[in-house]
């Protein structure tokens, strides 16, 4: 009688195979990296040129690029723009969630594929898209770049484009759910209650995480910013660090320092998420 056989399951490497392994990831890291350590060391130096490392180190950088005219409220423009486009992604990501996993209408994988197709496509591409359907005469004319409702409309149409990067599916719920509340023979709570009062709380700790990293994407993006950003009031703050850097002298070193600023805040949000959610971000988006 032939044995049975059985997947294999995870095995650990030798030692020279562990130390390849761990040198291979930590180059890579390393090469991901060193864009922001040269930011970090440009907003900490006075002097930098023709050598290693920064000739005089400074703070002042830190001050004078927060109190520059651009810095506040490009600042309040982001945080207004990211919350905004936030709150549209949690809605729409959760709707196509539901749409796709729990029911049967017909052209299920095409919404599915439809809304993951923005991840493939550059920013840049999007925003001259969206110059291109917002030009006079056509049917989103009313929210051009160049008026009020422009940096908010392509900041919440962009982002939200992509919240499938982040939209937590809800798992099957078991028929008895269907059930819940019911008694008498009387049937139970309906779908709606249901996904309200059992599936998204379940749910919560995901849509959070994910909430969060779609306001990152909205605080750091930069091609459609660029772009579609042509009034200096409604600049974000990755448009008014891109001006920052063409001021002559110091504006490489502004431009880093607020950078790091923006860094420093965005690492301070995912990390007291973090803590707030009791786990590590990457067991919340861990399928």
């Amino acid at each position: 009688m032939a044995k049975s056989t059985h997947a294999g399951g995870p095995k650990t490497p030798g030692p020279p195979w562990a130390w390849a392994c761990t040198l291979l990831f930590a180059g890579v890291t390393l090469v991901a990296v060193l864009p922001n350590f040269s930011v970090v060391l440009v907003a900490f130096s006075s002097a930098w040129h023709a050598t290693v490392l920064p000739a005089r180190f400074t703070l002042d950088n830190f001050r004078l690029a927060l109190g520059h005219d651009l810095t506040v409220p490009s600042i309040a423009n982001s945080l207004k723009y990211s919350c905004l486009s936030t709150l549209v992604d949690v809605v729409l990501g959760v709707a196509i969630a539901y749409v796709i996993v729990r029911t049967r209408v017909a052209g299920r994988a095409i919404l599915d594929f439809l809304v993951m197709l923005p991840l493939a496509v550059p920013g840049l591409v999007l925003a001259f898209g969206y110059l291109a359907m917002t030009r006079d005469g056509r049917l989103f004319s009313f929210s051009q770049p160049r008026g009020k409702s422009g940096p908010p409309a392509c900041h919440c149409l962009l982002r939200s484009a992509a919240c499938p990067i982040w939209s937590a599916r809800p798992p099957p719920v078991p028929a008895d759910e269907r059930d819940v509340g019911g008694g008498g023979g009387k049937p139970g709570c309906p779908p709606l209650r249901t996904t309200v009062r059992i599936t998204l709380p379940l749910i919560m700790a995901n849509l959070i995480a994910g909430g969060l990293l779609a306001f990152a994407f909205a605080m750091l993006e930069v091609s459609d910013s660029l772009v579609l950003a042509q009034k200096q009031a409604y600049y974000p703050i990755t448009k008014a660090i891109f001006e920052l850097f063409q001021l002559l002298g110091d504006g490489r070193f502004l431009a880093s320092a607020l950078g790091t600023w923006a860094m420093l805040f965005l690492g301070l949000v995912i990390a007291g998420a973090s803590l707030l959610l009791g786990r590590k971000l990457g067991a919340i988006f861990r399928a």
